[in-house]
């Protein structure tokens, strides 16, 4: 695991975006009022969307626009995914080793971004960059990493904590074995080993304290 993880922490930001190309790319198919319900990066250096839509909108998306519908949802109205290069907030924060574990709309222009960075200055540096780029940023939550004492070693209960984080044991994954794999850089086969070891050594110490 690469030594620019040593102090990961998670934050949770509002940012006024009204350059979001997502919404620019809606409006010109007349899709004016658009629900945003998650963001997510993506292997492959994209950015995926999640948009709520009513059945009206439906009708008007073009037929060549690479959209998936996930499976398992049961909203009312129908949820699409969208792949783009994203826009100046998202690129921002991944550019500095953070990866994107989700991103919501709150009202008008206003979306909440929930990430995880590298070190507290990849942090600062996120901050910079977006008041620079004169974003309105209003940071929600900023926690960090804070390695314990007893079952994991250091290296095991980091990457449990970036995999809890960053929605690996949520259901349906929000991230990948292959995804985390990437921004940990390590391969998949010595992430899925980590896990596995880590996981033994929780089991074995949970079930060691059942009575004889």
């Amino acid at each position: 695991m690469a030594d620019v993880w040593r102090k990961p922490h998670h934050i949770v930001i509002a940012v006024e975006n009204r350059e979001c190309r997502i919404l620019k790319k809606f409006a010109s198919l007349g899709i004016i009022h658009l629900k945003v319900t998650d963001i997510r990066s993506s292997s492959n250096g994209s950015v995926k969307h999640l948009i709520e839509l009513d059945q009206e909108q439906v009708k008007k998306i073009s037929k060549d626009l690479e959209i998936v519908v996930p499976r398992g949802k049961t909203e009312s109205k129908p949820s699409i995914w969208f792949e783009s290069e994203g826009c100046e907030v998202c690129n921002c924060i991944l550019s500095r080793d953070a990866f994107l574990i989700s991103g919501k709309s709150m009202e008008e222009h206003i979306i909440k971004y929930s990430f995880i960075v590298p070190t507290f200055e990849a942090y600062k540096s996120i901050m910079s960059a977006l008041e620079k780029a004169g974003h309105k940023v209003n940071v929600l939550k900023r926690g960090s990493f804070e390695p314990k004492i007893g079952v994991l070693t250091e290296k095991q209960e980091k990457i449990f904590w970036l995999a809890l984080k960053g929605g690996f044991f949520d259901y349906p994954r929000k991230i990948g074995t292959q995804e985390l794999a990437v921004k940990l850089r390590i391969s998949p086969s010595t992430l899925s080993e980590i896990l596995r070891r880590g996981t033994r050594r929780l089991l074995k110490h949970y079930f060691e304290k059942e009575p004889a």
